[in-house]
């Protein structure tokens, strides 16, 4: 264990089912084209950290327990090379401090739930944990992932202790466990965000994103690569959908793109949340290129899957990734005529006063999540200027490189999404969103929205 996490934000959201076509044509796929993404065995690992006082012998708390209330699981004393049904190996780490250390205080901000205060000190004084490798054939994934979830909540209730996931990297009371593992899950297949999360972070100037957790559920982790921090919400979704119609049953082509269709979920719950959403252009379809992922330091030791956009039209992938969010989820953008009046030329005036600042803040490190955006002009070929915003990626002196985050409506050729580059001389105002949801700028924006309400 003993992870030290990226400095990440953290996102969990709704699914969505896949159906599969091509690219290139409506015809189906065939068969021979098609496999399960479902690993045969199961193996995933779960704790019960004990920072206060461990009980005299938790390995034989756990066999006693699960002997008692769950008579169809199989007690082992190693890792199973093919579980035949659920197996669970319980062992005593005795060296937390150096052999399983839990998340310092500032990574359980991050990924504590339901922690009070003196339980994040104490868990950095704990001693001992109680260590679980579950293991199962594929055939009783989700009464195998039920029943640990159970076993892990149960041991933890007895004994005092907190729950930690290995596969998330995430600390839980029991009752916040309860409350995102096992009460929610009231289908089937259950709703995929509740067992996973989604680690994002800025690897260049862009932003990977990858899960963690998919292995519960013998399933290959999805990765994202170079998007953009406003994207953030949307790309999750978007993860969060594949992974969703993964444990749904949906197979894996292996050379065709999939085709997601909102409509063809099972899980009653997300279709319907996922539908109200939608913006009333949107399509709710939309096709994706599947590949291996890369792998980088600290992913998960999964099979991974990594979301491509080929599928998309564009000048590059940035405007792919913004043409397929942008038909699935749907988009609003509508022109208005501006008249520049002293006001807001004043107003802009200071906007522009506060762009060194800015550029420092950026050149310094925005936090994970954090993201500006800039308002530039954009010459009409017959005549005039249309002003859009532009994503700031990198800032370079009075160059400021970034995604177009409009839709154009007079420059063919230029792409929402696609990056530009623009003078900072030109910048007409800002617009600056922090990892809380909190904004700054665009005062000029509270100024044209008067003049198009005639006020």
């Amino acid at each position: 264990m003993a992870y030290g996490p990226r400095i990440v934000a953290v996102i969990v959201w709704a699914a969505v089912v896949l159906l599969l076509s091509s690219c290139k044509s409506d015809d189906g796929v065939s068969k021979a084209t098609l496999k399960s993404p479902f690993a045969e065995h199961i193996y995933f690992e779960s704790a019960v950290y004990f920072p206060v006082k461990a009980p005299d012998d938790p390995v034989k708390v756990a066999e006693r327990l699960i002997a008692q209330d769950y008579p169809g699981v199989t007690i082992s004393s190693a890792l199973p090379d093919e579980p035949a049904t659920i197996c669970v190996w319980p062992r005593l780490e005795a060296d937390v401090p150096n052999k399983y250390r839990p998340p310092d205080p500032v990574q359980l901000g991050y990924f504590g739930h339901g922690l009070s205060r003196e339980q994040v000190e104490s868990l950095q004084e704990c001693q001992q944990a109680l260590v679980l490798t579950f293991s199962y054939p594929k055939d009783k994934l989700w009464g195998g992932l039920r029943t640990a979830c159970s076993i892990v909540s149960r041991l933890a209730r007895e004994t005092g202790g907190l729950v930690w996931d290995e596969e998330t990297r995430e600390v839980f009371t029991p009752d916040a466990w309860d409350d995102k593992r096992i009460i929610p899950w009231t289908e089937d297949v259950p709703n995929v965000s509740d067992h996973i999360v989604i680690h994002a972070y800025k690897k260049t100037e862009y932003v990977r994103a990858i899960t963690l957790g998919m292995a519960k559920l013998g399933l290959p982790d999805v990765v994202v690569e170079d998007f953009s921090w406003a994207n953030q919400r949307t790309m999750s979704h978007l993860m969060n959908l594949f992974a969703q119609a993964m444990a749904e049953g949906a197979p894996l082509p292996k050379k065709e793109p999939f085709t997601l269709e909102l409509a063809a979920i099972k899980h009653e719950k997300l279709r319907q949340a996922h539908t109200e959403s939608l913006m009333k252009n949107a399509v709710a379809i939309a096709r994706l290129s599947l590949s291996e992922g890369r792998r980088e330091d600290g992913d998960p030791k999964n099979r991974l899957t990594e979301i491509g956009f080929d599928c998309y039209s564009g000048p590059d992938r940035y405007a792919k990734q913004e043409k397929l969010l942008s038909e699935f989820f749907g988009s609003e953008d509508a022109v208005t005529p501006v008249k520049q009046t002293e006001e807001l030329r004043s107003t802009s005036q200071k906007a522009k006063q506060k762009l060194p600042g800015l550029r420092k803040a950026f050149e310094e490190g925005l936090a994970p999540g954090e993201y500006i955006l800039v308002k530039a002009p954009f010459k009409v070929p017959k005549g005039g200027s249309e002003w859009m915003w532009v994503e700031v990626t990198a800032w370079n002196g009075n160059e400021v490189k970034g995604l177009l985050r409009n839709e154009p409506h007079n420059i063919p050729g230029l792409h929402p999404g696609q990056q530009v580059t623009v003078s900072q001389d030109d910048v007409f105002d800002y617009l600056r969103t922090y990892p809380d949801g909190r904004q700054e700028g665009n005062e000029t924006g509270k100024i044209i929205e008067r003049q198009s309400r005639g006020n």
